[in-house]
């Protein structure tokens, strides 16, 4: 990537718009609460072939997006194929854009839902090595997302591009906006990109807001859960699986 990666101006718009709403305190909670995600699915899927329905269940349970659909693809999918993907995606010694590939054609029946697992579980379980990517960060279908309202507007995100090569393109602007996020004080503490994760979703969720307040009367508004919960929601860990 040739030149500025990062909108900075936007960028820490975003963050005065982000601490108007939410703590420093509780970004820093939500940073936690994404470690003990880490350690749950570290633990979960030390080896996913092994794992039966409950396991992968609870797995699936940790995704915001497959949360209540993850009983649909286990039924659709089955545990021992699911697990073996799964496995395939962390273990496999091939390329990441191939493994991505495979893993996707295993749920081809749950092309929404399941667009975020990949990410989820390469990132969670490797955060130091690998990035958080959800269709709230970037959607190359739609080419919108929290990364698109931080990024300069000639960043190549890589939209239609094969899954897997997107993914690697996500993942160095990824890295940028965690360089800047450390040095410039725009992100929480937190270790293995954990920071950089709420500061993405607080974006998105300040995103959220301002086209609701826009585009909904007051009474809708009112059902929007509070910028917190919101975050967490996007994370997986509004509700605490351990």
């Amino acid at each position: 990537m040739l030149g500025p990666v990062v909108d900075t101006p936007s960028a820490q718009e975003f963050m005065r718009e982000i601490v108007d709403r939410i703590s420093a305190e509780e970004l820093g909670a939500i940073a936690g609460d994404l470690e003990r995600k880490s350690l749950a699915l570290q633990t979960l899927l030390q080896t996913p072939e092994e794992l039966d329905r409950e396991g992968l269940r609870a797995v699936l349970r940790w995704v915001f997006s497959t949360r209540r659909s993850a009983d649909r693809i286990i039924e659709s999918v089955s545990p021992e194929r699911l697990g073996a993907a799964v496995n395939d995606l962390l273990h496999a010694r091939d390329g990441l854009p191939e493994r991505i590939e495979r893993f996707d054609a295993v749920l081809t029946e749950f092309p929404d839902t399941a667009f975020d697992l990949p990410g989820e579980l390469l990132h969670f379980t490797s955060p130091e090595r690998y990035w958080l990517w959800t269709r709230w960060i970037w959607d190359p279908r739609t080419e919108t997302g929290a990364l698109r309202l931080v990024t300069t507007e000639d960043v190549d995100l890589a939209a239609g591009s094969p899954r897997g090569e997107t993914y690697l393109a996500v993942g160095q602007a990824l890295d940028f906006v965690d360089d800047l996020g450390r040095s410039a004080g725009l992100t929480t503490d937190g270790r293995n990109r954990f920071g950089t994760d709420v500061f993405l979703a607080a974006v998105y969720g300040v995103y959220m807001y301002t086209i609701l307040r826009m585009r909904m009367t007051e009474q809708f508004n009112q059902v929007v859960p509070p910028m917190p919960d919101l975050i967490r929601r996007l994370l997986g860990v509004y509700h605490l699986e351990v």
